[in-house]
């Protein structure tokens, strides 16, 4: 009786053991934004910035992902301005990754978070929405990876400390969803 109840608990062990790992998500962080198909610029740029291995390795990472939509609003200038400098580019990117693995029920409880980047993006929750940055809004929390989650959001993240630089290209940038001029892009 007594090997009967101690097979059964092992058998139960097993079994929860073996039901973790089928519900753990398989993807990493740049598999899975590729598998959503919303995330193809986004894709392309980390190719292009040589950060792939780095999102794909073991992290684990938090990503504030925009979506095709997001670069969309960018000035096509600011985009090959960016493309023709890889560490600003790297910079912009990194801007968007958090090390750690950080869901939406802690992301709410922050002011800022320091990214990859070395710089910090203002987290405020106004609304009911999640501003990064005052206005940027994450659209879509807690997407598994297994290295990390990502968060999806409505504009593209520049870091205070390149938005100047990028600022010059013709046409302007967005900044957090809202078209800047020089003067206005220095970190305020």
């Amino acid at each position: 009786m007594k090997f009967r109840k101690t097979l059964l608990v092992v058998g139960v062990v097993a079994a929860t053991a073996l039901a973790s790992i089928a519900l753990a998500p398989k993807k990493d962080i740049v598999d899975t934004a590729v598998g959503a198909g919303q995330f193809k610029t986004l894709a392309s740029l980390l190719g292009q910035a040589g950060l792939v291995d780095v999102l794909k390795g073991k992290g684990p990472f938090t990503v504030f992902a925009p979506t095709d939509a997001a670069f969309k609003k960018v000035p096509k200038a600011t985009l090959e301005a960016l493309g023709n400098d890889k560490e600003a580019l790297k910079a912009v990117l990194t801007y968007h990754v958090v090390a750690g693995n950080v869901m939406a029920k802690d992301v709410v409880k922050l002011k800022d978070a320091k990214t990859v980047q070395g710089e910090k993006v203002s987290i405020a929750v106004k609304g009911g929405k999640v501003l990064l940055n005052g206005k940027t809004q994450v659209t879509k929390t807690d997407i598994g990876a297994s290295n990390g989650t990502i968060h999806v959001i409505d504009n593209v993240l520049v870091p205070p400390t390149i938005a100047k630089a990028l600022a010059s290209t013709e046409g302007g940038m967005i900044v957090d969803g809202a078209k800047k001029d020089c003067g206005s892009c220095v970190g305020k």
